[in-house]
């Protein structure tokens, strides 16, 4: 196997060459690669916005209402700490994302096997920037799950 992908390595970087050179026309690629693409770039942005969300909604939440609560600020002042709190959350799960990717590596998604020419066509690129703008869009859905226990402590807060 070791061979094998030696050899492939050789080939690809052969093709790479004549590409370069304009001596070769490539192919585009296959539906099958183009979904290895699509599923490659939604999963690590399935896990980041999964993350996103959890975490600006339930740690947005308790900073807003343990701000808001101290301070006695207006609705208007809260929805600005709500901004500045979403910010500073943002840029904490953005630093998760490198986790996301390592994990989504060790669970086996290897790099999609194109040639230069390949990777820089339009399919490949659409199939890329949709599985990262469906994948996000999943994980942010999948993240919305915190507001499943939100009803009940806001009882609890009217009560007090």
């Amino acid at each position: 196997s070791t061979e094998r992908s030696c050899l492939l390595r050789e080939l690809h970087r052969f093709e790479s060459i004549a590409i370069a050179q304009e001596k070769l026309e490539v192919a585009p690629p296959s539906p099958g690669q183009l979904r290895h693409v699509f599923f490659h770039n939604a999963l690590p942005f399935v896990g980041f916005g999964f993350l996103d969300n959890a975490i600006m909604i339930a740690a947005g939440t308790q900073i807003e209402l343990s701000i808001g609560v101290v301070l006695g600020i207006s609705t208007m002042a809260g929805k600005y700490c709500e901004i500045q709190n979403n910010l500073f959350l943002f840029s904490c799960s953005s630093s998760l994302a490198g986790y996301v990717e390592a994990l989504a590596s060790r669970l086996g998604l290897s790099i999609p096997d194109l040639t230069p020419k390949q990777a820089d066509m339009w399919q490949t690129r659409l199939s890329a920037h949709l599985g990262k703008a469906i994948g996000v869009t999943i994980g942010c859905i999948l993240g919305m799950f915190p507001l499943l226990f939100f009803g009940e402590e806001e009882e609890k807060l009217e009560e007090k």
